[in-house]
């Protein structure tokens, strides 16, 4: 079946752009201004969504722009703002970068149909399984693969997962890919993911992948996408989204994925947060 990249951008911005959960971890708070969704308390630092911007420009549109900036910075709170490639009006980038906004890398963003990725058996190396978990243990092991992969401290990863699935325990399944597992030892963890099921919609969304160097190209991650396609699949949902970076985008897009458009993370950290 072939997917119609403008419909499916189009049920993106319908149906996930302005979607919240309605069950949140304490201290997560959601709000609105005009067009803006505004989430604080979440994470590394709070952020903002919007379905579209509904004409708002000029002189209306840099006034919204200073208002989150200085509304987060009140409470010491780093912000994201989530522009997508196709956002109007054009020069929006710009007027989030005077405003003090930085760019950070643009993503692809991209969405497949659920059920033709369940259906295909996960292919693993041989002495690797996956898992589902969310013990705090687990997800701690989950937080120190991602730091050795990426060099920088993931902790904040492992606390925020275990608040969204203390308050919502069906709405996220955390995934792990561990070798060299036994009955007295539970091995290493080469690669994780977690699929999200947005109730009310006909997406489930998926993020992390992250894998270890020496791990990659062996069909971990293909295995990890399957796996979440077949949860979601299973609970009704049609389609996936994913995020993509450049590592991931093309084998997500041979895998059946299509490309919608871009996002890119406008980031606002004041000097105290």
């Amino acid at each position: 079946m072939e997917l119609d990249a403008i419909a499916l951008r189009g049920a993106y911005d319908e149906q996930l752009r302005a979607w919240t959960p309605d069950r949140l971890p304490p201290g997560v708070m959601v709000d609105r201004d005009g067009p803006l969704v505004r989430v604080t308390g979440s994470d590394r630092r709070g952020f903002v969504t919007y379905r579209s911007l509904d004409g708002v420009d000029g002189s209306e549109l840099d006034a919204l722009i200073a208002r989150q900036r200085d509304f987060y910075a009140a409470r010491g709170e780093a912000i994201e703002w989530k522009l997508n490639g196709h956002d109007a009006p054009a020069d929006l980038p710009d007027r989030l970068r005077a405003a003090g906004f930085e760019p950070e890398d643009e993503e692809t963003v991209v969405i497949g149909l659920a059920a033709p990725l369940a259906a295909v058996s996960p292919s693993l190396p041989q002495g690797v399984r996956l898992r589902d978990v969310s013990e705090r243990t687990d997800l701690d092991r989950i937080a120190a693969m991602e730091e050795a992969v990426w060099g920088e401290d993931r902790s904040h990863l492992a606390d925020a997962l275990e608040k969204e699935l203390a308050v919502d325990p069906s709405g996220t399944t955390v995934v792990l890919a561990e070798a060299g597992f036994s009955e007295m030892d539970l091995g290493t963890v080469v690669s994780a993911g977690w699929v999200r099921y947005v109730r009310g919609t006909l997406f489930a969304t998926l993020w992390g992948g992250s894998t270890l160097p020496q791990w990659r190209r062996r069909g971990i991650y293909r295995a990890l996408v399957g796996y979440r396609a077949w949860l979601a699949a299973s609970r009704g949902f049609d389609y996936l989204q994913v995020d993509a970076s450049d590592d991931s985008r093309p084998i997500l897009q041979r895998s059946g994925f299509v490309a919608v458009t871009t996002t890119t993370p406008y980031v606002h950290t004041p000097a105290v947060a």
